[in-house]
């Protein structure tokens, strides 16, 4: 807004047009995205995802899981924003605590639960 010189009203108005258009979605804390035609973005909470990589990497229990600076990479997300989700993973019971210097392993495979 500052950058454009325009007031707030005036930008969530036309953010409000763009919606309705198809071009932009608001998202969590405020702020607006833009989509992109063909684009398939995944809004699953990150900890559901990155357990997904339990099953689409075919990995045992006790193999060693991706480090989070691995994860931040692979999912546009800063390592922080990762930690939180394998700490959830880790209460979960899916991933053994892993701690600085230590690797994460995988302590039980994922169940899914069907949403209605």
């Amino acid at each position: 807004m500052h950058d454009y010189k325009v007031s707030r009203g005036v930008a969530l108005r036309a953010f409000a047009a763009l919606q309705q258009d198809g071009v932009a979605e608001p998202v969590p804390g405020g702020r607006w995205r833009v989509v992109r035609p063909g684009e398939r973005v995944d809004r699953r909470p990150l900890d559901e995802r990155i357990a997904d990589i339990i099953t689409e990497e075919q990995l045992e229990v006790g193999e060693a899981f991706p480090s989070a600076s691995v994860l931040s990479a692979r999912f546009g997300v800063s390592r922080p924003t990762v930690t939180k989700a394998l700490d959830k993973l880790e209460t979960a019971g899916v991933l053994t605590g892993g701690g600085q210097g230590k690797v994460r392993t995988v302590r039980a495979l994922p169940i899914r639960e069907e949403r209605s």
